[in-house]
């Protein structure tokens, strides 16, 4: 179609380009009046997803994420290029029962409208679970008080074809009350450097701030499964999979539990335990002060 038929040139709203004669030639295209005046409504929606065939949640070109189907999606629905926000970056093969995020579009459908029509158009894998509109200030990542992550192990000899895709399988012998004993050890403040992946530049590695908060931090028996739940402030990358490395450390008996004190210290992440694969882990929720709850 030739240009000026396509109603404005390529990241305008339609009809823009009458604008630029005039105001009065917005009469004769009340879209553009409309799509102008309209404010910008803040949609945060929850998320679940099966993280096993996505190259985890950032955008990536040539490669399937959670970021990058949300926004083709967003783009069919409204027609705009809008940047979503994440309360956390999960890796490749990471789930999630309880993301958050965030964007701002003109568009006047409603939260439960936008819901819809996500999950019309998603892949049966992403799961729009909660949508409603908030204030112009509500940031699912920066307003984010705590986030709590889930690591299942299956225990079992045979892993149910149900949950293959979400658990760890390791049925070898593990010392789970030391384990349960370690992860309590994680809670309060500490230097996670040696619980953290490296970002590929050692300038950025010394200059970027390791201390976290961990809120709670435990090991369950539910059944076959020995899950490790950690409830913390913010994590870094891989963070969680070496901490469940570390556990397993423990469990095998290679290393004790008052030992991961000297770990913090150490600052070192080529002495704790390894990365776990991903397919155990989930983030299961995301909290956020009452003055942002729904």
């Amino acid at each position: 179609m030739p240009h000026g038929e396509s109603g404005g040139a390529p990241g305008q709203p339609p009809f823009a380009h009458c604008c630029l004669n005039g105001f009065s030639s917005v009469h004769s295209h009340p879209r553009v009046l409309l799509y102008h005046l309209s404010r910008m409504h803040n949609i945060k929606m929850t998320l679940a997803y099966d993280g096993t065939d996505f190259h985890g949640w950032q955008a990536q070109p040539g490669q399937a994420t959670i970021q990058g189907a949300l926004t083709d999606v967003l783009r069919k629905i409204t027609q705009e290029h809008i940047q979503i926000h994440a309360a956390g970056r999960t890796d490749a093969g990471v789930h999630a029962r309880g993301q958050v995020v965030n964007f701002k579009a003109r568009s006047e459908l409603t939260p439960t409208e936008h819901q819809r029509a996500f999950n019309a158009l998603l892949p049966a894998t992403i799961r729009v679970v909660a949508a409603e509109e908030l204030g112009p200030d509500f940031h699912a990542r920066w307003n984010a008080l705590a986030k709590t992550y889930e690591y299942r192990i299956y225990r079992g000899r045979v892993v149910p074809p149900f949950d293959w895709r979400f658990v760890l399988h390791y049925p070898f012998p593990l010392d789970e009350a030391t384990m349960m004993k370690a992860a309590r050890l994680f809670e309060g403040e500490h230097d996670f450097t040696s619980f953290a992946a490296s970002s590929g530049s050692e300038e950025v590695d010394k200059d970027r701030t390791t201390v976290r908060v961990i809120y709670s931090s435990e090991v369950l028996r539910v059944g076959e499964e020995l899950i490790f739940r950690v409830r913390g402030k913010s994590f870094l990358r891989y963070m969680v999979r070496k901490m469940v490395g570390t556990l397993f450390e423990a469990g095998k008996g290679k290393l004790k539990p008052e030992e991961l004190t000297v770990l913090f210290e150490m600052r070192d992440r080529s002495k704790s335990g390894m990365t776990m694969p991903p397919q155990g882990l989930c983030l299961i929720n995301v909290e956020y002060p009452d003055v942002w709850k729904g």
